[in-house]
């Protein structure tokens, strides 16, 4: 068996840039300053199609990091932005009511990017290729599963380093005794030979092991920043599509990023964050009636205060208005509260029926504790007691908690399945987009408005 090199060691930030990609944005920032200089596309309209062709290119995933630097292989997706760029600009001139001259002159400026930045995007991927074999600038991978598919990964990576990629070991917790690794088997944790050796990527291979503690790897990977490509079942039939790699004649999903890892993730917290505190303003007046309501039903304390847990299992101190009347024993870390609860006065159920008790939490939101959409927060002994119930409840603080979530918007509220609710924040944390954030707002509003009107 190979050993692992010595070397083997986290590159740091320089060492993640993804050079292939750096390169191809200035090649087309070149072509594009080609295409001003040497077509006759209005300045104006220069501009526009630029910011139109990098944009486009860039949600088409042009620039994305790759195993396979093939350029045949990404000509067509390639040449399909550039064509959507032009016709998005085109449509765009004819609004503003260009004259049709206008329509040839950017024709031609597309076919110029083209013509003057395919050749040398050619060049780039033979010129990636030609370092990772040359200077072995490739991630240090690990493989979960010794059997046939991950063994025959691991011997690709070593004798095509042209992909990227440098098995250091392999983790299966029932290996196969009869068979030769191209490379060691690691006895220890996942998490912990992530750190140790620098691994930058993980590759599942399915092998007798059932899906959990496949899942279980994913989402270890992904907290620890690492890329993580997974072996389809039944490869044989898979297709190609916008997600899967090519390790020579192996399929490999790459799993998304984690949320917060993402830019659009800062867009999330920032627009959160500025509508807090434009509602705490706004609805200032709306809080201080239902704390007056809240002291002449039950007193003081109108705020009630709760540990919770967030995000990497941090704990923090939730707010909400006081909607259950005191008693002389407290048993919230592990009593749900349930419909005709006796502690509820009418003040408190109103306010539970209309969600205003929450309101408070827009100030969790604003300091940084939760954000307006995710996996609502639950206290830690009902944490405790639903990861024994679920061994994938942990996964969901992988994202801050919030307000509201997709599992709340799906009438998992209070004493319901926490296998359903773990199932639900999952899928959005590995599906989240600005988008579905924006739809389970609007779907929590329109609950609550039919809340009101019942």
């Amino acid at each position: 068996m190979a050993p692992v090199r010595d070397e083997a060691r986290p590159r740091g930030l320089l060492g993640r840039v993804n050079g292939v990609a750096v390169l191809l944005v200035l090649v087309d920032a070149a072509a594009l300053l080609v295409m001003a200089a040497k077509t006759a596309v209005p300045g104006g309209w220069a501009f526009v199609l630029a910011c139109a062709l990098l944009g486009i290119r860039a949600s088409g995933r042009i620039y994305r990091r790759r195993l396979m630097l093939s350029w045949l292989y990404d000509l067509p997706r390639s040449l399909a932005t550039t064509a959507i760029a032009f016709a998005a600009v085109s449509v765009a001139a004819l609004a503003a009511g260009w004259e049709p001259e206008v329509f040839p002159q950017l024709l031609a400026g597309a076919v110029a990017f083209a013509v003057v930045g395919e050749p040398v995007r050619l060049a780039v991927f033979a010129f990636g290729r030609w370092c990772r074999r040359r200077f072995d600038r490739c991630d240090r991978a690990i493989v979960i599963g010794a059997g046939q598919v991950g063994t025959d990964l691991a011997e690709v990576m070593l004798r095509h380093p042209e992909y990227g990629l440098r098995p250091v070991g392999f983790i299966d917790p029932e290996p196969l005794s009869d068979r030769k690794l191209p490379v060691d088997l690691l006895h220890e944790d996942l998490a912990t030979a992530i750190e140790r050796l620098g691994v930058g990527t993980v590759v599942i291979a399915f092998s007798h092991a059932v899906d959990s503690p496949l899942v279980d790897a994913a989402v270890t990977a992904h907290r620890l920043g690492c890329t993580t490509l997974v072996v389809p079942r039944m490869f044989e039939l898979h297709q190609d599509g916008p997600d899967v790699e090519r390790l020579r004649s192996y399929p490999l999903l790459r799993l998304s990023t984690a949320p917060t890892a993402r830019p659009t993730w800062w867009i999330k917290r920032f627009v959160e964050r500025s509508l807090a505190a434009l509602a705490l303003i706004v609805l200032s007046p709306v809080i201080a009636l239902c704390a007056l309501a809240v002291l002449f039903e039950s007193g003081r304390p109108i705020i009630f205060r709760q540990v919770r847990v967030g995000m990497d299992d941090r704990k923090f101190v939730i707010l909400k208005l006081r909607s259950v009347r005191q008693t002389g024993v407290d048993d919230s870390d592990v009593r749900w509260s349930v419909e005709g609860d006796s502690r509820v006065g009418p003040v408190g159920a109103f306010l539970r029926r209309t969600s205003l008790d929450e309101l408070p939490q827009l100030w969790n939101v604003l300091r940084g504790d939760m954000c307006i959409v995710g996996p609502r927060p639950e206290r830690p002994g009902f944490v405790r007691q639903f990861s024994a119930i679920h061994e994938l409840y942990w996964a969901r603080h992988r994202v801050p908690t919030g307000l509201t979530g997709l599992a709340q918007v799906h009438g998992l509220r209070g004493d319901t399945s926490i296998v359903d609710r773990s199932r639900y924040d999952n899928y959005y944390i590995a599906n989240w987009s600005l988008w579905l954030d924006v739809k389970i707002v609007l779907l929590t509003v329109g609950e609550l408005c039919c809340r009101r009107n019942r």
